[in-house]
């Protein structure tokens, strides 16, 4: 299976067999109820692909390998701006508004963390406490006026948001972006570097 792989993407098809032995009983519980686990960024070989494995409680994040042809779905954040939101009804205002506001500015985003994750599992991973996670692909540079905007815009959410841009090079924070001066932090597969631009 030829896919494009990219970090926060959900993969299903993780089995036991890829675990290392001595893997907490709460990745391997997990594993076994075959939640998908997600793409995190790092260095592998061809064959495999860094994954992250979530577990109930908020410190529970396992990092693992896994092969690519063991993978038998994959969905993308975007995909999730596709659910049916009646679904979710104790989500829905929420993401209604912030659909509305990169709906209306032709964004390419979707959801990741733990919405994303409930909205592509049916699994109650959302708490009072969870940031809304967003991921906006920016293959093209962004102009910082136009970052200042969206962030304005989606303040009158008033909604925990962490909102990512996807550059070609790796992810950066929106509200690092928008800041008029200074470095911004990129996040690549070999490591965090400070960057001018993260587009170059």
């Amino acid at each position: 299976m030829h896919m494009h792989l990219q970090a926060h993407d959900l993969l299903w098809g993780m089995t036991l067999d890829f675990l290392t032995k001595d893997a907490p009983d709460w990745v391997k519980n997990t594993v076994r109820q075959g939640h998908p686990v997600v793409v995190r960024r790092a260095l592998t070989n061809a064959t495999e692909v860094a994954v992250g494995i979530r577990g109930g409680a908020r410190n529970e994040r396992y990092a693992a390998l896994m092969p690519i042809a063991a993978i038998t779905k994959q969905l993308k954040p975007e995909a999730l701006t596709a659910v049916n939101l009646q679904d979710f009804p104790h989500l829905m205002t929420q993401l209604q508004e912030i659909q509305k506001i990169l709906n209306q500015g032709n964004w390419i985003w979707g959801y990741t963390g733990s919405v994303g994750f409930e909205l592509a599992t049916h699994l109650k991973t959302v708490t009072q406490n969870s940031d809304i996670d967003l991921l906006i692909r920016t293959d093209e540079f962004l102009l910082k006026d136009k970052a200042q905007l969206l962030i304005q815009q989606l303040k009158q959410t008033q909604l925990k948001l962490d909102v990512q841009l996807q550059t070609p090079n790796g992810g950066v924070a929106l509200k690092e972006w928008a800041r008029t001066t200074g470095k911004v932090l990129l996040k690549r597969n070999d490591g965090a570097v400070l960057v001018n631009d993260p587009w170059k």
